[in-house]
C-alpha cells in the first residue's frame, strides 16, 4: 500500500474537494495523484503556500512551505 499524505492541511486545503491520506495500490498511481495534487493547488490556491511532492518509502508526500515573497506590490513602478 502507498500513502499520498498532505503535510500541512493549510485552509485552502482544507476548503477544498481533496482528501489526505489516500491508498493505492502501486507507487505509480500514488505518485501520479500526489502530482496532479500538487500542480493544481499550486495553481488554484490563493499562493501563500507552495506545495511539492516528497518521496519518502510507501509514502508520497506533498510538502507545504510559505511561498517566497518578490518583494513587489505589483503596482508597476518596482521594475
Amino acid at each position: 500500500m502507498f500513502k499520498v499524505q498532505v503535510e500541512k492541511e493549510c485552509g485552502c486545503f482544507k476548503k477544498s474537494d481533496f482528501t489526505n491520506n489516500m491508498e493505492f495500490d502501486n507507487k505509480d498511481d500514488a505518485l501520479v495523484q500526489a502530482l496532479n495534487m500538487s500542480k493544481e493547488m499550486n495553481q488554484d490556491f490563493c499562493g501563500k503556500h507552495e506545495f511539492q511532492v516528497i518521496e519518502e518509502g510507501d509514502i508520497i508526500k506533498i510538502g507545504v512551505d510559505e511561498r517566497a515573497k518578490s518583494g513587489c506590490c505589483g503596482g508597476g513602478h518596482c521594475s
